[in-house]
């Protein structure tokens, strides 16, 4: 893949499976590595994350209830974009572009579709800035999978590390695999934040286990935590895969949980599902990436100092933030999309059919011009 691209400013604005914000960077590329100016994040209001979640199922009217959605997704990007301006000072019209993912609703491969919620003509106009977005659809059409996507840009920007993994805990997991002369690797392991945060929130009242706390006041079943990862032929399935709420919804595991004799109290529940995670993601690395010897963590987990601890003893390896690497955690992907509309503004492929599926490299997204 062609490490050049069109030098200038860029936005990336990301919100992932976990529902709960809006993450936005402003970064300069050019020929050294980006160069992040200004970063923001919005949360996501209450009632527009209940309708995003609940769109994640068939349900009424929802073609209407879709589109109002999107509309105000797009108002929350906008809020967004002007904090990152304000905060870097410049004006609209030294961006060049902004890559927004939206919202993934539904993600079905399989079936040839995959549906992020989205208004880039709205945030275009709004903004006054080209929007590149639906950014997964065409590496779909070419037979992939659509995701991950950021693989190709953790190449781009940690390649150099040596034998590591970049983990991305969002909403669900992925993993990159980066081994000097290989070829890249990547896809996604299975479940993150994502139900950790609705078990959370169905039992404490809290939108997400801040700290781990919660999973500290219990204690892991291993029985169970085998008997969830036994149960569910996806995790063993070989790559290319993804997976999202379309598998991996509170529907999954309650309908797993109700086949457990033994009783469960929900911290010991919280506990097992962090488990859940650091083994789906060890064991995938193990498998794939034998000669692993780090692992960079992104997204929300990294914040989850449980999580971080529990994959650093399913993985036997070093486990550190990516802030290390000159980029926080909680502004990876956010950038990922940044380089992905660069790469679209200069015609350059932003997918790695290795990593994906697809059927060669794509220039992804659909560009709306100011």
């Amino acid at each position: 893949m062609t490490a050049a691209g069109s030098p200038g400013l860029y936005i990336g604005l990301m919100s992932g499976t976990s529902v709960d914000g809006v993450d936005g960077v402003l970064a300069r590329f050019g020929d050294d590595a980006p160069a992040i100016r200004a970063a923001a994040s919005r949360p996501i209001p209450p009632a527009l994350r209940a309708e995003l979640l609940a769109l994640n199922r068939p349900g009424h009217d929802e073609i209407a209830r879709m589109s109002q959605a999107s509309l105000a997704l797009a108002d929350l990007y906008a809020q967004v974009v002007r904090a990152l301006l304000d905060e870097a000072g410049v004006p609209a019209g030294q961006v060049r572009a902004i890559g927004a993912h939206g919202q993934t609703v539904r993600h079905r491969p399989d079936l040839g579709y995959t549906v992020q919620i989205n208004a880039p003509a709205r945030l275009a106009e709004a903004c006054g800035i080209p929007v590149v977005a639906d950014l997964r659809s065409r590496d779909v059409a070419a037979g992939g999978q659509g995701a991950p996507l950021v693989p190709a840009f953790h190449a781009a920007v940690f390649g150099q590390r040596g034998p590591c993994a970049i983990v991305n805990l969002g909403g669900i997991a992925n993993v990159t695999l980066l081994e000097p002369g290989q070829p890249v690797r990547g896809f996604d392991t299975g479940p993150a934040n994502m139900l950790l945060d609705a078990w959370c929130a169905r039992h404490t009242g809290q939108p997400f286990d801040r700290d781990g706390h919660f999973a500290a006041a219990g204690r892991a079943d291993a029985p169970l935590c085998d008997y969830l990862i036994a149960g569910e032929p996806w995790f063993a399935a070989a790559p290319p895969k993804s997976t999202g709420r379309d598998l991996f919804g509170e529907d999954w595991l309650d309908s797993r949980l109700a086949g457990w004799p033994a009783p469960l109290k929900p911290a010991d529940v919280q506990a097992t599902l962090l488990q859940l995670t650091a083994r789906t993601v060890s064991d995938a690395v193990r498998a794939h990436g034998p000669g692993c010897q780090r692992l960079w963590i992104c997204g929300g987990g990294a914040h989850n100092p449980a999580l971080m601890r529990a994959l650093a003893a399913a993985s036997g390896l070093p486990v550190e933030a990516t802030d290390a690497l000159g980029v926080p955690a909680q502004q990876v992907e956010a950038l990922a999309f940044a380089w992905l509309a660069q790469r679209h503004l200069a015609g350059l492929a932003g997918n790695l059919p290795a990593v994906t599926g697809a059927s060669g490299e794509r220039v992804l997204g659909a560009l709306y011009p100011a």
